[in-house]
């Protein structure tokens, strides 16, 4: 989504965000993040206005004084930027990659079964299990922070039944031109 974003080309516009419209952006990540109200205060003060950077594909990313909070494509989940992620990196539910996959997974590729199954990957437990298209940050084995935030193809069960094909989809990753933008 961001491997060759360049904003003096792909942003189409900024506007100030609503006020109505920010109660609706924070109400879709209380109730899509594991994030409670007064961490989102910390992130985002309620005074603090966003601002909407329109992009090329139906792109929204949304700034606080210049700095990529959160970003969203169409209507889809709203995802935190990785810089955020590191900052906040209980936000997200987590899977894991084997060390096989890290460099594929840093040239902004999907993350396949096999690599999140193998002895080094992780996909929580049945108890704890998600549901497809759901947001995940995306931990490389033996790192401490998230490579990558995906979204899932497939139930974290129907990727460890299957084992084949692609189980969570890469929309940024550590290197593109997103992680590089530092105000926007």
């Amino acid at each position: 989504m961001f491997k060759k974003f360049q904003p003096s080309a792909d942003v189409s516009g900024q506007v100030a965000v609503k006020s109505s419209v920010q109660r609706a952006i924070r109400a879709s990540i209380l109730s899509q993040w594991k994030i409670n109200p007064e961490t989102l205060e910390q992130i985002w003060p309620k005074k603090e206005s966003l601002t909407l950077v329109k992009c090329r594909e139906h792109i929204s990313i949304y700034t606080l004084h210049g700095e990529p909070l959160f970003f969203q494509h169409f209507d889809g989940p709203i995802f935190p930027t990785l810089r955020l992620l590191h900052k906040y990196p209980f936000v997200l539910p987590q899977v894991r990659v084997d060390r096989g996959a890290i460099r594929f997974l840093l040239a902004g590729a999907h993350m396949m079964c096999p690599g999140l199954t193998s002895a080094g990957g992780y996909l929580p437990p049945p108890d704890a299990a998600l549901p497809a298209n759901t947001p995940v940050a995306i931990h490389a084995e033996g790192k401490e922070h998230a490579a990558a935030i995906g979204l899932t193809k497939l139930a974290t069960e129907e990727i460890r039944k299957v084992n084949k094909g692609v189980g969570v989809e890469t929309v940024t990753y550590l290197g593109d031109d997103l992680w590089k933008l530092q105000q926007l």
